[in-house]
């Protein structure tokens, strides 16, 4: 049994903030908000194949990229794979390790098989999906050459500690995103309702969709399905979050914590990775101050500033304990969004925005720094890259803007966003 303990007299590392990224742009997003690390998926034998995806040139651009700001890259060939979809496989990891990953994320045991006896000397991290729930089955995938180990969504904090403890391997946790009403994401709903695989990338997420009763003999007459009187959107789990936990992770000695969303929008990455690392630095810089982790804990801010980027509320999922109707979201397909991602900086001098959203001229933003608090200004000028005055710019438009304070050397790459009740104070 291997033993490993973090207490106030032990050096204590913080673990990789690991994002994602669905295509280049919001690699780059993740990159410029301090992702260590960020994972993307190819053209095949992803799980998210409705991402926008890399093809095998642009995973040697994202790997320069990335390589260029010491930052890895983690490539996923996790889906579950029948003997049909591996006729190209070899050729397919022969690609990958030409590209320059530093490793592959991995589920099913034929393909981790596979990858070992193809590309012995790559590392490899097991998917979530794979389960890992105690420590033996973590000894296990340690004995088959698994560097890093995703463990399972449906853990506590305490059975993350015991399998800390007992293994000297990686450990990856999940901290935020989207979560599935199924056990660790291994889902059939898609494939009975669609036709579409879950399992193999193409989920259709029924477990968004609002559902009614019909009786057999009354075809077209819908009945609405209601728990406590909350709705009807039965299978729609609120969002995890561990923002608040992350002492407690560190604490723990978790090697990595993961972010959900290569299918989420720009704005969302860029938001969720900006506040990650705030909040790991805060963490970092307590600890050089002499305090104890165990006593370190997040200011209030943190928690306002993740509420606005959140689509389905949040939950804490399995961390305390097993989760309860509170954990679900059965009135609606998501919450009410404050916030928008409108524009991303393309040059700072003059400030040339690429739009994401409607902005309108007097309009309030918000520009994401890499400061916790983002800098409140008002949009009181527009015109095109030809100089034509604009009252209103549209989504892919380039715009130059002046805002009210000046923004003060705004960084190329980074995101403004606007309040999308603007009689809001």
């Amino acid at each position: 049994m291997i033993t490993k303990t973090i207490n106030a007299n032990t050096t204590i590392q913080l673990p990789e903030l690991l994002a994602p990224a669905g295509n280049m742009e919001k690699l780059i997003t993740a990159i410029h908000y301090g992702a260590d690390a960020v994972y993307l998926g190819g053209s095949s034998y992803s799980l998210r194949a409705a991402a926008g995806n890399f093809t095998h040139q642009g995973i040697r651009k994202a790997v320069t990229y990335a390589h260029e700001r010491q930052v890895k890259i983690y490539i996923t060939v996790n889906i579950f794979a029948h003997n049909r979809d591996l006729t190209q496989f070899a050729e397919h990891l022969q690609s990958l390790q030409d590209t320059g990953a530093d490793g592959l994320i991995v589920a099913d045991p034929g393909i981790f098989l596979l990858c070992k006896e193809t590309l012995p000397d790559m590392p490899i991290h097991l998917s979530t999906q794979a389960n890992v729930t105690n420590s033996h089955s973590a000894r296990f995938w340690t004995s088959q050459g698994a560097q890093r180990i995703n463990l399972a969504r449906e853990l506590g904090l305490e059975e993350i500690r015991e399998i800390r403890q007992a293994t000297d391997t990686e450990l990856e946790v999940f901290v935020h995103g989207a979560l599935c009403i199924s056990y660790s994401g291994r889902c059939m709903l898609s494939n009975y309702l669609t036709g579409r695989n879950a399992n193999q990338g193409t989920c259709a997420h029924p477990c968004r969709y609002s559902y009614a009763l019909v009786e057999e003999k009354r075809p077209g007459v819908y009945f609405p399905v209601e728990e406590d009187k909350r709705g009807t959107y039965i299978f729609n789990a609120r969002d995890l979050c561990l923002l608040g936990r992350l002492p407690e992770l560190v604490a723990v000695g978790v090697d990595a914590i993961k972010i959900e969303g290569r299918m989420k929008s720009m704005g969302y990455v860029g938001a969720a990775v900006r506040i990650y690392r705030a909040a790991l630095d805060f963490i970092q810089k307590q600890l050089d101050q002499g305090q104890e982790i165990t006593k370190i804990t997040l200011p209030d801010l943190f928690q306002k500033e993740i509420k606005k980027i959140g689509t389905r509320g949040q939950t804490e999922n399995f961390f305390n304990e097993s989760p309860s109707s509170d954990a679900m979201l059965y009135d609606t397909i998501r919450t009410n969004q404050q916030y928008s991602p409108v524009g991303i900086v393309r040059a700072s001098t003059p400030l040339l925005i690429e739009t994401r959203n409607v902005l309108t001229r007097g309009d309030r933003i918000e520009y994401l720094g890499h400061e916790l608090e983002p800098i409140t200004c008002t949009a009181v000028a527009m015109k095109t890259v030809d100089g034509e005055p604009r009252e209103r710019a549209n989504p892919g438009e380039r715009i130059i803007l002046t805002t009210s304070p000046t923004l003060e050397a705004p960084e190329t790459n980074a995101v403004l966003r606007k309040m999308l009740d603007q009689n809001t104070p």
